[in-house]
């Protein structure tokens, strides 16, 4: 395989409202769009999510990061595929998320090349998903009024609640949210390690009684004595996402005890991704497929992954429907979900999807 052309742009897409992460406060999105060509005219394409206090670039040092250092190594000759590629750019230091979309964008053209969609060159055997909508921070009545909306429109049955605004917030949220919803709606936390090393069993054991299934990240955690006590005496499974960001990371932890970790696509590739979820399966852990803050687009691209990953081993529905939240998009046709289910196209051409129109009008 060479690449011999590809195409990058950076763009801003609206919100619906103001989204409150635990780190920022925004109003839009701002995304980075790759698009690769190999030698015998295949694309393949990708998105990455631009927010500094997740991954540590702005757009234009990604767009340096491409044009200066990744694509020009990788353009210089031909490689065996994304095996081949990986291989080139690990001597590269750095730039993990260029490189996550640099890895996606080829998986789709050797899986284009294998006359497959992706979801199916990576191994699933029904393109229909389960998905998850998480509640980001607000009031407690606000985020109980978001969740009978989402689950009455879209039929969602498991809610992702983002805590850490102190416990007593979080229990109001939780009853809230159970009193819009239902006992039906599977309910779990996460905290964005807002809490204290010290707090953090108490924490587990409230949300426990408060009848949620898996508590994520409730305090900052590290692959230590801690965590191991903490997952030993936690009466739910410790879901580790923010800690969780390559196969040495997963490693660790699973050393330390962990039952369940998040792999992300969209923040560190497809085939790290595919690499936890095999060390994974091999510990009896479980695995999260964890929202990104992806448009439209991103979402489609780490569906094809979240369908892949093995029934038994799913701790949670995908979080992957982040892209409800956006004014506006940069491909043609938004993916549709029913009954809290969404179905992958048959296509084996993800790029078609772009709008490159589009992608100019919100270009930054």
């Amino acid at each position: 395989m060479k690449i011999t052309h590809y195409r990058l742009q950076c763009y801003r897409l609206p919100y619906h409202r103001e989204v409150v992460w635990a780190n920022a406060t925004e109003h839009a999105g701002t995304y980075a769009v790759l698009a690769l060509c190999d030698d015998l005219g295949v694309w393949g394409v990708a998105e990455g999510t631009l927010k500094a206090r997740w991954s540590g670039v702005s757009a234009r040092s990604v767009m340096a990061a491409f044009e200066d250092v990744l694509l020009p190594a990788l353009q210089e000759a031909p490689f065996a595929g994304v095996a081949g590629a990986r291989a080139r750019l690990a001597g590269i230091p750095e730039n993990r998320l260029a490189k996550a979309m640099i890895d996606s964008a080829l998986w789709q053209i050797e899986a284009q090349h294998a006359q497959q969609p992706l979801w199916q060159y990576l191994g699933a055997s029904t393109p229909e998903v389960s998905l998850t909508w998480a509640l980001t921070r607000q009031p407690p009545t606000h985020m109980a009024n978001e969740a009978e909306r989402m689950c009455a429109r879209y039929g969602f049955k498991t809610l992702k609640v983002k805590g850490g605004q102190g416990l007593e917030t979080d229990l109001a949220a939780l009853a809230a949210i159970r009193q819009a919803v239902g006992d039906a709606v599977y309910l779990y936390v996460d905290a964005n390690s807002a809490y204290p090393t010290h707090e953090a069993l108490s924490y587990v054991q409230a949300l426990h009684a408060a009848g949620v299934g898996v508590a994520e990240d409730p305090v900052p955690i590290q692959p230590d004595a801690d965590f191991t006590q903490l997952q030993a005496r936690s009466p739910l499974p410790i879901l580790v996402d923010r800690r969780c960001a390559s196969v040495d990371d997963a490693r660790a932890l699973i050393a330390c005890g962990a039952k369940a970790l998040s792999t992300k696509p969209g923040r560190i590739g497809v085939s790290e991704a595919r690499e936890i979820g095999t060390l994974c399966a091999a510990a009896g852990v479980q695995v999260a497929v964890g929202l990104y803050a992806e448009s439209a687009l991103g979402t489609l691209v780490s569906l094809q992954y979240a369908a892949a990953v093995p029934l038994a081993q799913r701790l949670v529905s995908a979080e992957l429907t982040f892209y409800l939240e956006l004014q506006a998009q940069v491909t043609d046709d938004l993916p549709q979900i029913t009954d809290g289910h969404l179905r992958l196209p048959d296509t084996t051409h993800l790029a078609a999807a772009i709008d490159w129109a589009r992608v100019a009008r919100f270009a930054i």
